[in-house]
């Protein structure tokens, strides 16, 4: 399904992107938009995407990525949506390991345990599926994925509202990049998120749509559909596998993922 056809922006798309960016970058809670809202997911994408050309010009910068929301049991419970939810990556929030970040920066941060890939040749099959798209995987690391409650009520604005919202997306942390040919398989790795050296959960890639590289595969059917095919390059987090944490001002987070390593953040007062 071309950009041009089901994704298009329109007026109504417009508008409501105009707020969402402007409550976003002023970071003010945004409330419910009941008579704007987007009337389901298609539409939320095309908001998603008018949202992402008005931050272009702002610090977050260009969209160099995609997170995969709600891709395991876990998450899929916590927030009540049992399907898989894109939202993008921007330059001006990705951060390498060890990054220090100010807590009030965000209107409530939390954090979540991620596998993350980057893609080493474009993804354009619109039938992709978990073997096919584990030749286009040029690194994996483990990653800490930043998202921010900015919602008056995130429970009550709807699934179409956050997806056109980038889904929580407020940035990610990235850990050292390996190798996937010398990597066991992705199922099988454990990862587990610390708070100021206290483990607050764990899970395993098999909960992530049962491989990691199924959701991989699902984010390129999505993104070929929505005329924004995946390119060599280009950072994807493929979904938590543990439920999301929100961290108190001062606390620093470690996420470790067998076989990739640890990664950490440190967010400060203020």
């Amino acid at each position: 399904m071309p950009e041009t056809a089901a994704f298009t922006e329109t007026a109504a798309s417009a508008r409501l992107a105009e707020t969402i960016a402007a409550a976003r970058l002023a970071r003010h809670p945004l409330p419910p938009q009941a008579r704007n809202a987007p009337r389901d997911v298609a539409e939320a994408y095309a908001v998603q995407g008018a949202v992402h050309r008005r931050l272009v010009a702002s610090p977050f910068g260009a969209r160099t990525g995609w997170k995969i929301g709600c891709t395991t049991p876990v998450m899929q419970a916590y927030l009540g949506i049992e399907h898989p939810c894109a939202a993008g990556l921007f330059a001006g929030s990705t951060h390498a390991g060890g990054a220090v970040l100010r807590h009030g920066d965000f209107v409530r941060v939390g954090v979540e345990c991620e596998i993350a890939v980057r893609l080493a040749r474009d993804l354009t099959d619109e039938e992709a599926t978990t073997e096919s798209v584990r030749g286009a995987v040029g690194a994996v690391m483990a990653a800490i994925e930043i998202v921010d409650d900015r919602y008056v009520d995130w429970q009550s604005i709807g699934t179409p509202m956050l997806v056109a919202d980038d889904f929580f997306a407020a940035g990610s942390v990235l850990g050292g990049e390996q190798a996937p040919g010398a990597l066991p398989d992705l199922a099988g790795l454990r990862g587990r998120t610390l708070i100021d050296g206290v483990e607050a959960g764990s899970g395993v890639g098999a909960d992530v749509l049962g491989h990691p590289y199924a959701a991989l595969a699902w984010l390129a059917v999505h993104a070929a559909d929505r005329g924004q095919p995946l390119r060599a390059g280009e950072t994807v987090l493929l979904g938590s596998l543990v439920k999301t944490q929100w961290v108190p001002a001062g606390a620093t987070v470690r996420v470790e993922i067998e076989a990739l390593g640890a990664v950490e953040v440190h967010f400060t007062a203020g």
